[in-house]
């Protein structure tokens, strides 16, 4: 029960990236990059304005941390921080044009990859110890990835650069030290934003002028962005990113069932019995938390 809150966190957050479909896709008249632009500057605003205003107290704190650390692990953090903000820019970006150029399920698929190599990566680098239940968890997912690539290997290919970015930007975030969840996240919206400020000039559409355009990108700003991966973080202080990684597959379970039930993509046999194998690895997974919990609720 200890650990119930933090995979409460995780659910919550890729629950609410499920649904990112039905906001994205008002946009869709729009460019991708000029989303991304909008996105992370939002946020980077957002997130800066909150921080100086009511997090003072906790940046000094923060602050003192890091000038306590030694030189070397000072660039350390610098490292893996900017590493962080060029992982989330291109999962982003990557997102957004496959969600709105290619297609839903698209994405979907990307979020079903990223869980198999969240957990192997954890395995290798972080060294986190899989059962052998969780292993065959791992190996139905890959089946049902390798199911959905059959019929469309260009689709795959776009989902596991979407998945693999964000895999290793959670990776990232286990050994990232423990500074305020809040003001780690801000600081990735600052850097991403310098990251994508030179190209902006160049790249950019003109100006919007419509005022839906402005109410999604906040929308998605703040219920797609900041609020997601708080909850994303804080889960990740609390339970191994492995774990992390396979409560990530619900993302993809609704984004597969809007495509279908709202936006029409076809659906064949071949992709929800896919589906269906991969529901069933995330229960496999995480049966030995489900068990206890049940037990423990009897008790």
């Amino acid at each position: 029960m200890k650990n119930l809150k933090y995979y409460l966190a995780a659910i919550f957050a890729f629950a609410t990236w499920g649904t990112f479909s039905l906001v994205l896709k008002s946009l869709h008249d729009y460019a991708s990059l000029d989303i991304l632009f909008y996105r992370v500057f939002s946020c980077a605003i957002i997130m800066s304005v909150i921080s100086l205003l009511f997090r003072r107290t906790k940046l000094k704190e923060n602050l003192e941390i890091f000038k306590g650390f030694d030189k070397k692990s000072k660039q350390k953090v610098i490292a893996l921080n900017i590493l962080s903000s060029i992982l989330l820019t291109g999962n982003w970006f990557s997102f957004i044009y496959v969600m709105n150029h290619i297609s839903v399920r698209a994405t979907s698929v990307a979020y079903l990859v990223c869980p198999i190599i969240t957990t192997i990566l954890a395995f290798f680098i972080l060294r986190e110890k899989l059962t052998k239940l969780q292993w065959l968890s791992v190996f139905l997912s890959a089946v049902g990835c390798v199911l959905l690539s059959y019929s469309n290997l260009i689709d795959m290919v776009y989902s596991s650069i979407i998945g693999a970015t964000y895999a290793c930007y959670l990776i990232i975030q286990s050994i990232n030290p423990r500074f305020d969840k809040f003001l780690i996240l801000n600081f990735h919206m600052i850097l991403a934003s310098f990251i994508l400020l030179p190209f902006f000039p160049a790249y950019s559409g003109p100006i919007p002028s419509d005022f839906k355009f402005y109410l999604y990108v906040e929308i998605i700003a703040v219920m797609y962005t900041i609020v997601p991966l708080l909850l994303n973080l804080y889960a990740l202080s609390g339970i191994a990113s492995s774990k992390v990684g396979m409560i990530l597959n619900i993302n993809p379970i609704i984004a597969f069932i809007l495509a279908g039930a709202v936006f029409h993509e076809s659906l064949g046999l071949l992709q929800i019995v896919s589906y269906s194998i991969i529901f069933i690895a995330v229960i496999v997974f995480n049966a030995k938390e489900i068990f206890r919990l049940k037990i423990e609720e009897a008790a």
